[in-house]
């Protein structure tokens, strides 16, 4: 196992005087992916949102390649969004930009580099998720799972040390869904070895990831390899993987 790039350790949220999460801890060493799964409403996001320094725990702390960054201010983060990736459940393009400019635009934000070296950039990780010859096309032209592949390869374009999926299948089709879990399978062998995935889609998880864990009222209750998980007798556990608890 490497060193770890994200510890959680004891993070409670609470919104609206409902605990969302209530004392969760997690590792993950370099060069694992992550499945966090779970029903809708139990906190996976929000979690996820935690951990990429989006919105702050009320009490714990959370560590990022060694620093806490719990208490950091929105200026303090820049070097760490630097390192990392985040691919948003709507994929959260810009609809006015064309897939070339929306790719692109972490380069532009975030580095000196010249106009060639950005097109080389951005061509190498749009053919990287199958989609040359995308460039000018608006958002508005793109289907589902198009434009999910596109926030993918905007979030791997600065090539972070590790990137976090908010349910990447969320509305796709069965033949999307699979195509984008064999995606981040593959990215595991080369781009970006180190994961986490926010889903409640286990055939997913069983395909993108190496290591699942099961949120459940606000805690993890199972958390280990997916024949390890797929074994447990956990009864939420069980109830989540027999679809007894849906996601949404």
């Amino acid at each position: 196992m490497g060193e770890p790039v994200v510890e959680v350790r004891g993070v409670w949220k609470v919104f609206e005087g409902h605990e969302v999460l209530r004392g969760v801890s997690l590792t993950l060493p370099r060069g694992t992916t992550l499945a966090v799964m779970g029903p809708s409403g139990q906190g996976k996001t929000v979690l996820l949102r935690l951990i990429a320094g989006l919105i702050r725990p009320d009490a714990g702390e959370i560590r990022l390649f060694g620093h806490r960054i719990d208490h950091l201010r929105e200026e303090q983060m820049l070097p760490f969004r630097r390192r990392t990736g985040f691919v948003f459940q709507t994929a959260a393009l810009f609809d006015s930009l064309s897939v070339f400019e929306n790719v692109a635009y972490p380069l532009r934000e975030h580095t000196g580099l010249g106009e060639e070296e950005i097109a080389d950039r951005v061509q190498t990780f749009l053919s990287l998720v199958g989609l040359t010859e995308t460039e000018e096309l608006l958002p508005a032209e793109l289907s589902g799972g198009m434009r999910k592949r596109v926030g993918i390869a905007r979030a791997l374009v600065l090539e972070p040390e590790v990137v976090f999926f908010d349910e990447p299948t969320a509305g796709l089709d069965p033949t999307n869904a699979r195509l984008v879990a064999e995606l981040i399978a593959q990215l595991r062998t080369g781009v970006c070895d180190t994961a986490i995935v926010v889903t409640h889609d286990s055939e997913f998880a069983g395909i993108a990831a190496d290591q699942m864990a099961i949120l459940h009222e606000g805690q993890f209750v199972a958390t280990g390899s997916p024949a390890e998980i797929h074994r447990s007798t956990n009864a939420a556990v069980h109830a989540f993987l027999t679809g007894e608890l849906r996601g949404s």
